[in-house]
């Protein structure tokens, strides 16, 4: 069943995504988590989640992404892998598509 949900200023339901967001220079180096128990837990909800996997160039660019998704209220979770500090993946919480689009229409899709 696809998730959708009616905006307050139209009658027509509209689709609900979450966009993640990967760095680019770290794809090729760190694992992206297909761990089997991971793979395993999510399998009954992945074809009722929309969701759609992006990437950035490096550090600087996910960091400015976060800020200005903070700046616009748009909730969102950047992961910072420890010890070492490092910012590596972004998530937003689920929103109407026309709501969160612009922020990541400029951005490729991760292959």
């Amino acid at each position: 069943a696809e998730t959708k949900t009616v905006t307050p200023n139209s009658s027509e339901e509209e689709l609900v995504v979450q966009y993640v967001v990967v760095r680019r220079d770290l794809i090729d180096t760190w694992p992206l988590g297909n761990d089997p128990a991971t793979l395993s837990y999510c399998s009954p909800f992945l074809d009722s989640m929309h969701k759609v996997t992006l990437e950035v160039k490096g550090e600087i660019q996910i960091v400015n992404l976060s800020e200005k998704l903070k700046s616009n209220g748009i909730l969102h979770k950047l992961w910072i892998e420890q010890p070492e500090n490092i910012p590596t993946c972004l998530a937003i919480k689920a929103y109407p598509k026309s709501m969160v689009s612009p922020f990541f229409r400029k951005l490729k899709l991760c292959k």
